[in-house]
């Protein structure tokens, strides 16, 4: 796995980490009735899921060309 595959793997992993940690505090935002704050953290952790998926894409992208010529 080439470097920059493998850096992608993180940074998709670190923003599934981060979503998360969102999501969590989501939920507790809306049990306590908060659902402005609730709201605020689903769009945050959103934003999270679709930068582990553009990562994930690009790591799927750096393989694929690596063993292109296999």
């Amino acid at each position: 796995m080439s470097k920059q595959s493998a850096e992608h793997h993180r940074k998709a992993a670190e923003h599934h980490e981060h979503a998360a940690k969102h999501h969590r505090a989501e939920a507790e935002h809306h049990e306590a009735g908060d659902h402005e704050k609730a709201g605020h953290q689903a769009h945050v952790a959103h934003g999270h899921q679709i930068h582990a998926s553009q990562h994930a894409e690009e790591a799927s992208k750096y393989h694929a060309n690596e063993h292109a010529h296999h």
